[in-house]
């Protein structure tokens, strides 16, 4: 089983919404989406930003990650151009 579960790490996520905006994000497969990019970045040798945890898997670690609040996510909108550039 996943632990967190896709409804804790989906609230988690949307803690900071104030009430009246809108959420972060809205659906299982854009929490999965955001945990696989994480991963993703991991895999290519990003340095993991929890203490470890229970697992050394690329996934379990981008999920603890979100959960804690140590990644956030954000939309496509919400880059600048020349951020854009700059990556």
């Amino acid at each position: 089983m996943l632990h967190p579960s896709y409804n804790e790490l989906i609230e988690k996520v949307n803690d900071s919404v104030e009430v009246g905006e809108e959420p972060i994000v809205n659906s299982r497969y854009s929490i999965v989406i955001a945990a696989a990019k994480r991963a993703r970045q991991l895999i290519s040798g990003d340095e993991a930003l929890c203490d470890g945890g229970n697992s050394d898997k690329p996934l379990s670690e981008a999920v603890e990650e979100l959960f804690e609040g140590k990644v956030h996510i954000i939309g496509e909108e919400d880059i600048d151009e020349e951020e854009i550039k700059d990556i």
